[in-house]
């Protein structure tokens, strides 16, 4: 198993949450209402710039109807 420095780690999750969710085909908006978080907060998880809680996680897994662990499928 590869592991990532914090940096890219966040990169790679973003992508990947980025592909997911418009394979379901939401966008950034939809989500943030059916998770109940900012659009920014989105956007900014996407973009690698934030670390968000598991929580957030689960929520999202939740309303894009994915397994969590799909989430995390980062090759």
């Amino acid at each position: 198993m590869e592991y990532l420095s914090e940096k890219d780690f966040l990169l790679a999750f973003g992508k990947n949450l980025r592909r997911i969710r418009r394979a379901q085909g939401f966008t950034q908006a939809q989500l943030a209402n059916d998770i109940g978080v900012e659009i920014s907060q989105i956007s900014r998880i996407e973009r690698g710039i934030i670390n968000t809680s598991v929580g957030n996680v689960n929520a999202i897994s939740s309303a894009l109807r994915v397994d969590i662990k799909d989430l995390f499928d980062l090759s």
